[in-house]
């Protein structure tokens, strides 16, 4: 999550509390892709009524793990930031698996190791192997895009990685050009390359500016959509042909 160690004591207990309650990690993990969505959306996801909701997502406010914007009479909530959903993620690795007693909940889970967000890049399969493929390609350098946990030092499977450092090439400025990106463009204020180790893959995906770029742009190009579950993506048609033509990346959905 940050990149220098804590220089204070932190409560762990109060934030552990406020996603301790099961109506609350419904609401995040639903948030965890990065959008923004009405109290309404997060209610029926949680399973409760349109007070109850109001009164959970306002401690989540209050303990800053989501923000509000308000439009009109309706209220939209989204993730305070990128280290809230790798928080989600690392806990994730440790919690055990919800019983699985549907075919739609064995559907769902299958989605999410195929091809979800994480915050706002790609993950999952389809996340590791466009890390793959950037890197086949030249676009980044410094790495082969494998988490070996008997060689990792910092690096833990759903956090953001530090062991190894990934650039973005000259090659790689040329060729996401094509694609619609301008590298020089990127989000402020935050780093232009990450990492984060992939928690189902054991690989590393794209996270930072670039990662949150590229993604935007899969779907602005229609490359790929979003899945009727929270968090997961589907790779259309079209995007299948443009992710093998342009990186040489094939994946099966």
């Amino acid at each position: 999550m940050m990149d220098e160690p804590l220089k204070q004591q932190t409560d762990i207990a109060r934030t552990a509390a406020l996603i301790a309650d099961p109506s609350r990690a419904r609401m995040l993990k639903c948030l965890a892709d990065g959008r923004a969505l009405p109290a309404s959306a997060l209610a029926g996801e949680a399973g409760v009524s349109a007070a109850t909701a109001s009164v959970h997502l306002a401690k989540l406010v209050e303990g800053e793990f989501v923000t509000v914007n308000r439009q009109g009479r309706h209220r939209y909530y989204r993730l305070a930031g990128p280290d809230i959903s790798a928080a989600l993620e690392a806990l994730a690795l440790i919690a055990p698996p919800l019983p699985i007693t549907s075919l739609k909940q064995s559907n769902r889970t299958n989605a999410l190791h195929r091809a979800r967000t994480c915050y706002d890049h790609l993950a999952g399969q389809l996340g590791a192997d466009l890390m793959g493929a950037l890197l086949d390609r030249g676009v980044l350098s410094g790495y082969d895009g494998v988490h070996r946990s008997e060689e990792a030092v910092r690096d833990r499977p759903a956090s953001y990685g530090h062991d190894v450092r990934y650039d973005l090439t000259d090659s790689g400025r040329v060729q996401l050009r094509k694609l619609g990106i301008d590298t020089d463009r990127l989000p402020p204020r935050r780093p232009a390359v990450r990492y984060c180790v992939d928690w189902s893959e054991h690989r590393h995906h794209l996270a930072g500016g670039l990662g949150a770029v590229l993604t935007a742009r899969l779907f602005e190009l229609d490359w790929v959509r979003w899945g009727a579950a929270p968090r997961v993506v589907h790779v259309t048609d079209e995007g299948a042909a443009g992710l093998e033509h342009a990186l040489g990346l094939t994946f099966a959905r």
